[in-house]
């Protein structure tokens, strides 16, 4: 029980320091805003597979800025007092749930505007929201985990995205296939294999960060 209390503690604590310093959230949602009304003055007619594709770039670019800092902010005293008081796993897991209910709200607002602005290619909505929900975890999970390893270094935002595009390139492509499954009336057979697939990833993707990030920690 300590440890979700833990968990409920430092997830609060995140939402405060968002709600503080409202800059960093309005500047991913400037950049979001901007980027969909490039994307509708360059476009007079989409298709609906590259409306996906583009929804997912956006997105990953979205989450890289968000989650950057979600260790590179936190300051060598300030992560030695959480070496004091609080368990490596719950403070991993309190980044991870903040991180990817924050996703989760870029991705549904991407979805918004580029639906306002170039039309909404989604037709069949469940598969397409389970990617959003699957993808905004496996973003969360592998981005904060390689934030917690390049803020060890001197140049952290270049070693994030060297260190988090191979990852996260296994996710991209399966949530670019699930993605395509929301632009036809009928969901193909290929869904749960898809669905199965992200699970799979993001479950293994969570465990090794679970299991890793307390050795991290002690560095």
């Amino acid at each position: 029980m300590q440890i979700f209390n833990e968990i409920a503690v430092l997830l609060g604590k995140e939402i405060k320091l968002e709600w503080r310093n409202k800059y960093a959230i309005s500047g991913i949602l400037l950049y979001v805003g901007a980027t969909i009304f490039i994307v509708y003055m360059a476009f007079v007619e989409m298709e609906p597979v590259t409306w996906i594709i583009l929804f997912w770039i956006i997105m990953l670019f979205a989450s890289i800025n968000a989650i950057v800092k979600s260790f590179v902010q936190e300051s060598k005293s300030r992560q030695l007092y959480y070496y004091t008081l609080v368990n490596p796993t719950a403070l991993l897991t309190a980044k991870i749930v903040y991180n990817t209910l924050l996703l989760l709200l870029i991705g549904l607002l991407t979805w918004g505007g580029l639906s306002l602005f170039v039309g909404n290619a989604v037709v069949n909505t469940r598969p397409f929201l389970l990617a959003v929900g699957l993808g905004s975890l496996g973003f969360a999970v592998t981005f904060t985990f390689i934030s917690a390893i390049s803020a060890k270094t001197d140049n952290s935002a270049s070693l994030m995205a060297i260190l988090s595009f191979p990852l996260i390139i296994p996710i991209l492509v399966t949530l670019v296939n699930l993605s395509k499954n929301a632009i036809e009336p009928l969901a193909s057979e290929g869904v749960q294999s898809d669905i199965n697939m992200l699970l799979a990833i993001d479950l293994i993707v969570v465990g090794m960060s679970l299991l890793l990030y307390p050795y991290l920690w002690r560095d």
